[in-house]
């Protein structure tokens, strides 16, 4: 049974930053490219970040230069540093694993950035 559990959500204000993580289970974890998506209400699931197993990375252009995606293949963990969070970050993030077109998603963290 695969699952991949988020954490590391919460309030934060602007300028400020949160890491986020996500721990898998059920998965060659080191084969798998990891993402972060997000969610903001009424709007599209958009790509926020990429790793694939060769530990490349790609971001999505609202967050370059700002987050940051890494993995850890020894603990099957993938995280996301981000900094100078906006109030426009504010959504529900959600992690994903994919291997050759099989895809699984966490069940998601909400992050707020408010004052």
């Amino acid at each position: 049974q695969v699952q991949l559990v988020e954490s590391g959500g919460g309030l934060v204000q602007p300028g400020g930053s949160l890491r986020l993580a996500c721990a898998a289970s059920g998965i060659t974890f080191r084969l798998y490219a990891m993402g972060w998506y997000r969610q903001a209400p009424g709007k599209q699931r958009e790509l926020v970040a990429v790793i694939n197993s060769s530990e490349n990375t790609a971001y999505g252009d609202s967050v370059k230069g700002r987050f940051s995606i890494s993995r850890d293949n020894a603990k099957n963990t993938v995280y996301l540093q981000m900094n100078s969070l906006k109030p426009e970050d504010t959504a529900v993030y959600y992690c994903n694993a994919n291997w050759r077109g099989t895809a699984h998603w966490g069940q998601g963290t909400q992050v707020t950035v408010s004052s």
